[in-house]
């Protein structure tokens, strides 16, 4: 490989890093996290409208512990991820507490902080199988970023619309 190619490899490298990050930060062709929390009053987060299977309180822990799955899987050889559905989806619609609610948020915002961490690491290898027993080829940590840029605009959007059943969504 010449300089040239290298060089240009590795700013190429940079680029996917840095896309890989906006992507996950959202709020390119959707809302962001923030958006789709701020200001829902603490009365409607456990209430699940009519219609519908879940509470926001139950969305914002799915998406807490399954980020946290993706993430502990990707920096951690012994993660155990939680048996799936129950693991992932909260039974009672209302939070436990009057803190879970915020303490949800923060957990939420510092797996994502370590994934763009992990992300932005020149020495983490985008491509190459993730070091886990479980891991299959196509578990890389580009990959698994993307999955949960994904995931995370989903159940981003269902926030949303939860909000808009509850009364609670007041932008356009």
């Amino acid at each position: 490989m010449t300089k040239s190619s290298a060089r240009q490899a590795g700013a190429s490298d940079g680029a996917l890093r840095d896309l890989l990050v906006r992507q996950l930060d959202g709020g390119h062709a959707y809302a962001t996290f923030a958006d789709a929390i701020k200001d829902l009053p603490a009365e409607v987060r456990g209430v699940r409208p009519d219609g519908t299977a879940h509470s926001p309180w139950q969305v914002l822990e799915h998406m807490r512990i399954s980020q946290w799955d993706i993430v502990d899987f990707c920096r951690n050889r012994d993660h155990q991820s939680p048996t799936w559905p129950a693991g992932y989806w909260p039974q009672d619609p209302e939070p436990p507490s009057a803190t879970a609610w915020d303490e949800s948020v923060r957990e939420f915002e510092r797996e994502l902080a370590a994934m763009k961490q992990l992300i932005a690491d020149p020495d983490q290898s985008l491509f190459a199988m993730i070091d886990h027993p479980e891991a299959q080829a196509h578990h890389t940590l580009a990959r698994e970023a993307m999955v949960l840029s994904e995931h995370n605009g989903y159940h981003i959007a269902e926030l949303i619309v939860l909000r808009r059943l509850l009364g609670a969504w007041s932008r356009s």
